[in-house]
């Protein structure tokens, strides 16, 4: 058979391709089952000339449109444009992917393709434009639902603008790899035939991008949250002094030093009200409260940190007052001023609350990096604290409660294990926001009575409450509970999950919560993504919706371990306060 040398790339491949004969072929023969490398024609590089995919641009079309589908939380203009920019590259990979698979078995014929793309012409902008207004009309009636502002309504414009920027950058990204792949596989085809090549080539091409991503982009990313949260954990935030008092960490007589709390922990034990403040809602004389706090650098270890604590605890007296709280922070060391004050109001200042550094990298950095740590710190601290409490005559010793937020709920459930030894191990545990890696969270709300959503569950064997709405929590009767769980029905931190990939979620089935929109709908790949990108925002809203719960632990501590004679009105009164 005659051979004939076709027509080589330009530039650094020409060489290469020169020295291997293709046999000539007509069009008809060439289909594309056939290796991508002998499709390709003598020209400018495929990152340049390569036209778009019908099945890709179809489906990236689809996946813009939804989009804009609403979610748990309302987005910002340029978050929106990300992630509609984004879902139309995943929808385009899809489709490509997709289309590629059906040519292996039967090529498009060229006047199919053309008419295909003819009606997608015809109908995309039209399909866009309508789920436009319906995303805007969506986002108006969110926001509403959620007691926000209404968005501006040349927003869109700005989405539709960020959007096509990042659909094109990563389209750009994606043929640059595509071009990337093509060199490896010309190089292997001079001892390999061209399917072996180009999948020899797709693979390196594939260790060289998660090498690339894995160890400069996410390391980096780490790197530069490390660098950035410890400079920041050495500062002090605004009207944060030492203090005065020897009541507190850092003060007179204290035995942790000032510098050595870190900026969380400053913040924490100078936040604490005045006894004026305290006497004024009281309406009696009341007791300056006590904060304790332990650094990072305030002792060596976990373990010297907590004696550390607890030694502060003793020499202020913390155990002679009427409730002693030990509190699991955030990745950072970050306690909410409120969840203290709440407690702090309620009894008159005769509180002890005790805290501990085990992190300064923000949560979402904590909780994917090494979450033993703030395992550790929970129990070290906890045990330490239940130790010498449990020593004490049970009739002298103060109420022994426990607190945890987002992360901090992993730490404090994790210290227990089951919530049985959580019931147990205190006389009263507030948990806001629980990720959806808590392993009590998740055994109780698998376990609940029949025909309780899953967002309200009721568990009637243990003393456990859960409230979407701390509201509920005033209407309670009987024995009080001992656990109080506090989960906002949009709250992505505590309903995103790996399975929202591929399973409709629990929340999403049947009764909603009441700040979740009927027109929320459940999409493979998509509704993940959503929630996802839910996450960044989920502390921009108002109290008692997403990750935002400030106020609301009056509830929760009224309902766990109320002070005597409080009522609902004094629940009321101190919200307010806490609010204004």
């Amino acid at each position: 058979m005659r051979r004939q040398v076709v027509a080589s790339p330009p530039g650094w491949l020409a060489p290469l391709r020169a020295r291997v004969p293709v046999p000539r072929r007509s069009p008809e023969q060439v289909t594309a089952a056939e290796s991508p490398i002998e499709q390709r024609p003598a020209g400018r590089p495929r990152i340049m000339r390569a036209g778009l995919s019908i099945t890709g641009a179809a489906f990236a079309a689809v996946f813009y449109c939804l989009s804009f589908t609403p979610s748990l939380l309302p987005r910002a203009w340029f978050l929106q444009g990300v992630v509609a920019g984004i879902t139309a590259a995943m929808g385009y990979a899809l489709g490509t992917t997709i289309g590629a698979l059906i040519r292996l078995r039967r090529p498009f014929r060229d006047r199919t393709v053309m008419i295909a793309w003819r009606v997608l012409i015809a109908l995309v902008p039209l399909l866009v434009v309508v789920f436009l207004w319906l995303g805007t009309r969506w986002q108006r009636e969110l926001r509403g639902r959620l007691g926000m502002e209404p968005a501006q309504e040349y927003d869109v414009a700005r989405t539709v603008g960020a959007s096509l920027l990042t659909f094109g950058l990563l389209l750009l990204i994606a043929r640059a790899l595509r071009l990337t792949t093509h060199g490896f596989a010309w190089m292997f085809r001079r001892i390999v035939p061209d399917r072996a090549a180009y999948c020899a080539g797709t693979v390196v091409v594939a260790m060289l991008s998660y090498g690339a991503f894995d160890g400069l982009l996410v390391a980096q990313l780490f790197t530069m949250a490390d660098r950035s949260a410890a400079v920041i954990n050495s500062g002090t935030g605004n009207g944060v002094v030492v203090p005065a008092s020897p009541l507190r960490s850092g003060g007179p007589q204290s035995l942790v030093a000032w510098d050595s709390l870190g900026r969380q922990g400053r913040a924490f034990v100078a936040g604490a009200p005045t006894r004026e403040q305290l006497d004024g809602f009281a309406g009696r004389p009341a007791t300056e409260p006590i904060r304790l706090y332990a650094g990072l650098t305030s002792a060596r270890t976990l373990e010297d940190r907590a004696a550390l604590v607890v030694r502060e605890m003793d020499r202020t007296g913390a155990f002679d007052r009427a409730v002693v709280a030990v509190i699991t922070p955030t990745g950072t060391g970050w306690v909410d001023n409120k969840v203290t004050r709440s407690l702090e109001y309620m009894y008159a200042g005769d509180t002890a609350l005790v805290s501990m550094q085990y992190s300064y990298l923000p949560s979402w950095a904590a909780f994917n990096g090494d979450r033993s740590e703030v395992v550790d710190a929970a129990s070290a601290l906890i045990t330490a604290v239940r130790e010498r409490w449990a020593a004490m005559p049970e009739q002298t010793r103060p109420k022994l409660l426990l607190f945890g937020e987002s992360l901090g709920t992993y730490g404090l459930e994790k210290t227990f294990g089951t919530a049985e030894n959580l019931v147990q191990g205190s006389d009263g545990a507030l948990l806001l926001g629980p990720t959806f890696a808590n392993p009590v969270h998740r055994q109780l709300t698998d376990a609940r009575a029949e025909g309780s959503p899953v967002w309200d569950p009721v568990y009637p064997d243990l003393p456990v409450e859960f409230a979407e709405n701390a509201a509920t929590l005033r209407e309670l009767t009987g024995d009080p509970p001992k656990v109080v769980y506090l989960q906002n029905a949009s709250d992505p931190i505590v309903w995103w999950s790996w399975d929202l990939l591929w399973k409709k979620p629990q929340w999403l089935i049947g009764e909603r919560g009441p700040d979740v929109t009927p027109d929320m709908h459940w999409y493979p790949g998509i509704t993940f993504w959503q929630t996802m990108c839910d996450l960044v925002f989920a502390n921009k809203v108002p109290t008692g919706h997403g990750h935002v719960y400030k106020s609301e632990t009056v509830d929760g501590w009224a309902a766990i371990a109320p002070p005597p004679g409080w009522t609902v009105a004094d629940s009321l009164r101190l919200r307010a306060l806490l609010d204004s």
